[in-house]
């Protein structure tokens, strides 16, 4: 299908490239244009602003930063929401609020286009190697006719049927319970340390035996080493994540403590210079409030 494919940052670029791979035609728009030439060498049409990446009848994918950067990529003045006219597909795969999927949603709805919330787990590497999940939660027609392309980025996709919100809200479920994996096991690095076990040892022993997912494994690895360059997800990103987290939280009356502590790690670590680093360096602060001094990572 012809596609137009906006945000190549590090999650976007890779998704975009296996979109070409898997032979769909792609319009890109990107903020800095450069980023966006290594896919016009590979067939990719650049486009001057985001409304001219989309058709009026086509499919627009949005893979951007936050509320703010999607707001102005759909509803600025270059926006896609004007230019997408009825049968116009927007499927917006970044995090954000569900408050502003619901408004997109909306939006879309009132002009005859239709809005699908496709947001994905997995980093970098797993989108280049085609490894990310994939929710997707829209009209079903809709859902139905962007499935190959979201099947050209991932290994799995998950429908959760024809509220856009519910693929958000899941999303962001998923984002927290990382978190709190993230803390948990710097913290249980942290108790070994202190007592004289090495945190490589800790990981180890418990992701070879009780704890052995990949998530677990992964992100053990990271922690164990003080590992957070480059990031794979920038802790700033992190700060947002747990900011939408407990909005949605406090909207619906769900108590999330552990989502306060972890927006607490997140806003600490940025306000010591630490916004670039990955998010799992979170864990500084917990050898830090031990007495430790881990420096920055490496």
């Amino acid at each position: 299908m012809e596609i137009g494919f906006i945000g190549l940052g590090s999650m976007g670029y890779p998704m975009a490239e296996n979109l070409l791979k898997a032979g769909h035609a792609l319009a890109i728009w990107n903020r800095s244009r450069e980023k966006g030439e290594g896919l016009a060498s590979q067939g990719a049409r650049q486009a001057g602003r985001p409304a001219d990446a989309v058709s009026a009848d086509g499919v627009a994918i949005t893979m951007v930063a936050d509320d703010a950067a999607l707001e102005s990529v759909v509803l600025g003045p270059d926006g896609i929401l004007e230019k997408l006219g009825p049968g116009g597909v927007h499927v917006s795969m970044s995090t954000i609020s569900p408050a502003l999927s619901a408004r997109l949603a909306e939006l879309h709805r009132a002009r005859g286009s239709h809005y699908v919330a496709a947001p994905v787990f997995g980093r970098p590497d797993a989108a280049a190697a085609k490894m990310l999940f994939v929710l997707c939660a829209g009209p079903a027609a809709a859902c139905e006719r962007v499935r190959p392309a979201l099947e050209a980025m991932g290994q799995k996709v998950f429908p959760l049927g024809e509220e856009p919100v519910h693929a958000n809200i899941i999303k962001l479920g998923g984002n927290f319970m990382i978190m709190s994996v993230i803390e948990a096991m710097a913290e249980a690095m942290t108790l070994g340390e202190k007592h004289g076990v090495p945190r490589e040892k800790t990981m180890e022993v418990l992701t070879q035996s009780i704890f052995p997912a990949p998530l677990f494994v992964n992100y053990g690895k990271q922690i164990a080493a003080h590992a957070y360059r480059p990031a794979r997800f920038k802790l700033s990103l992190g700060l947002k994540d747990a900011n939408l987290v407990l909005g949605a939280a406090a909207r619906a009356q769900v108590p999330m403590p552990l989502a306060a502590l972890m927006q607490g790690r997140y806003l600490a670590a940025v306000a010591k210079g630490r916004a670039d680093l990955d998010w799992t360096a979170a864990a500084l602060n917990v050898a830090e409030d031990a007495g430790l001094d881990p420096g920055d990572g490496h």
